[in-house]
């Protein structure tokens, strides 16, 4: 038992730690000198500290992409003074320098910041523009992760705009405050000359930010979007935010989305919003990225906040956080009216054909893929494939078994909607993240039934996909329309550049079992050249598959293909031996004949 006057006494210390480093104040400014070279120049400033040295630290990975990036890698020219004199700088591991302020309470460091990676997950800086993903480019000093600070931007001069979710600073322009740095290291600020509108949804005023050129149309934006962000709310029945801002790069060819607590970055191919199809995948993209503010900002595994921004965070449940939000932002567009039934249930049929057409599947669980994002799922090789399904996938097909499961047995009365509101208010009630025992346990109350043997297939083993069964509860027909067709393949995938080059070998093909390897360079087929063979060919894309090569497209299962390759710089002959083609294609319907049950859990399902 511990004594009550060393209890009063540790009590006291800890509140004399607390006190001395809220007395801390932390300030940013943010400058470019020279943008074409793409830098950033970064100005932190201390004050009120109480210690002879001080640790500032950089994170290495930024929350949401699950990968150790090492932003430190981007830093030059670390320095800090006090009252205009140098102070001695120490490296003490990778991400944290040390400064011997000895008996200086005001330290001002700084610090360059090269920044040309253009992706959602990276800042990046040119002559246009710059985007500061902030874990890539400020620092915190050790310990004060819940220190607030300020943050002053201070554009090129040809630059005016900036765009970001934090709180502006009353009177002071292009100034923002965060309360502590998880909100700061969790909110992108665009600097530019971005074209900005607005909209109102769900009570919350909404900002777009449109970087770069793009056949957008605002207008349509404008009626468009605020459509998703009332489904989503709606499901809810809340949504958390005064204010949202929507960083929308449109870039030559690209894709993707990083998810933020009041705020989301997407990057998006400029010319693909005037087509049906692309327009469609933008809002798909919105419906996505913009459900991620409930669904693993607010709504987590436990193991993704507060975060660790020196190590990797593991957890087991990114088949909820990002394949869940996969799964509803189909749920979404359908509810929003830009999917009919038909097409929700189509595009639901192909989510289940990718999983069932990875061979991965079958070696790799939800769980695992969840738990091995950091080693697998961000740094994928040309095994990948063979080795390793996708939690985004592999979630986006459980959340559709499970929705459709927890429909049939509370007979119509919950579903999927049900426990991701519970879970929401759950977790938000409690203050912290769920478990995957947490998750289950909800899961099994809506519905009124065990989900252990379900959690053993899908989440934590790799059982085939019963879709049939599942899409059966509410009238859709689910079939294999490959099957009964026996066509031969190599196995092989390939990438047309220069050469003709293999990319990928599916495992226990044809490919894989007579030795044809990825980077092997075709050079002929039974004794043909493949640059007179693609002569004759007319692609759609320079990725493809070997067997579009003749004369493998005229060959039958069991029939023999000689290819001369080039390998390592040496020719060689491989004789590969046709197998049947195991793909999988999934034909759903949903069948006008169906029972008033089935109809029952098909309205409660698609929720219009």
């Amino acid at each position: 038992m511990v004594h009550p006057k060393k209890l009063i006494g540790a009590v006291l210390l800890l509140f004399a730690a607390m006190t001395t480093t809220a007395q801390v104040k932390i300030a940013f400014e943010v400058s470019f000198r020279e943008p074409q070279a793409h830098y950033a120049e970064v100005e932190m400033s201390l004050s009120g500290l109480s210690k002879n040295f001080v640790d500032v630290k950089m994170p290495v990975w930024t929350p949401g992409s699950y990968l150790v990036r090492e932003f430190e890698k981007s830093v030059e020219g670390f320095a800090a003074t006090a009252s205009g004199k140098k102070l001695r700088v120490e490296k003490v591991r990778k991400n944290a320098w040390r400064i011997f302020n000895g008996s200086a309470k005001n330290v001002r460091i700084s610090y360059r910041v090269y920044a040309f990676e253009l992706s959602v997950r990276t800042p990046y800086i040119d002559a246009d523009h710059a985007f500061l993903s902030p874990t890539g480019i400020f620092m915190h000093p050790d310990g004060m992760i819940s220190s607030p600070s300020t943050v002053k931007i201070v554009p090129f001069k040809t630059w005016s705009a900036v765009s970001t979710g934090l709180q502006p600073v009353s009177g002071q322009k292009f100034t923002y405050s965060a309360p502590n740095f998880d909100l700061l290291y969790d909110s992108p600020i665009e600097v530019g000359n971005q074209d900005v509108f607005e909209f109102m949804a769900a009570g919350v005023k909404h900002e777009v930010a449109m970087v770069g050129q793009g056949n957008y149309d605002k207008a349509r934006l404008q009626a468009d979007m605020p459509k998703i962000v009332e489904q989503a709310t709606a499901l809810y029945g809340e949504n958390p935010n005064k204010y949202y801002v929507f960083i929308v790069h449109n870039v030559e060819r690209g894709g993707g989305g990083l998810e933020h607590l009041n705020s989301t970055t997407l990057e998006v191919t400029r010319d693909s919003y005037g087509t049906a199809k692309g327009y469609e995948g933008f809002l798909d993209l919105v419906a996505h990225e913009y459900h991620h503010l409930w669904n693993v900002k607010r709504l987590r595994p436990v193991a993704l906040g507060p975060f660790d921004y020196d190590n990797e965070n593991y957890t087991t449940n990114l088949w909820v956080a990002e394949g869940f939000t996969s799964y509803y932002e189909n749920k979404f567009m359908l509810r929003a009216g830009f999917l009919t039934p038909e097409q929700f249930v189509t595009k639901l049929a192909g989510a289940v054909g990718t999983v069932v057409n990875t061979p991965g599947a079958r070696v790799q669980s939800a769980a695992a893929s969840s738990y091995d994002a950091w080693i697998i799922g961000y740094r994928p090789n040309e095994n990948s494939r063979n080795n390793s399904i996708s939690y985004y996938s592999k979630g986006e097909v459980i959340g559709l078994l499970m929705d459709l499961e927890i429909i049939r047995a509370s007979k119509g009365a919950k579903s999927l909607d049900d426990v991701m509101k519970t879970m929401y208010w759950q977790v938000k009630k409690n203050g912290k993240g769920y478990t995957d025992a947490e998750f289950k346990a909800c899961v099994e109350q809506t519905a009124g039934v065990s989900f252990t043997d379900f959690w053993t297939k899908y989440v934590n083993g790799t059982d085939e996909v019963e879709y049939t069964k599942y899409l059966g509860y509410a009238g859709i027909e689910a079939v294999d329309d490959n099957k009964g067709k026996i066509t031969a393949t190599t196995g092989a995938s390939a990438e047309i550049g220069r050469a003709f080059t293999i990319t990928g070998v599916n495992r226990n093909s044809a490919a894989w079992d007579d030795g044809l390897n990825v980077n092997d360079i075709v050079l002929s087929v039974d004794g043909r050249d493949v640059s007179d063979i693609l002569s004759t060919v007319r692609l759609q894309s320079p990725r493809v598959n070997l067997d579009i090569l003749a004369p493998i497209a005229d060959k039958k299962v069991g029939d023999k293909v000689n290819l001369r390759i080039l390998r390592a710089g040496l020719e060689r002959q491989i004789t590969l031996t046709l197998k049947a083609n195991p793909a999988v294609r999934v034909k759903a319907t949903i069948k006008e004949n169906a029972s008033e049950a089935q109809k029952a859990v098909l309205r409660k399902w698609m929720g219009i």
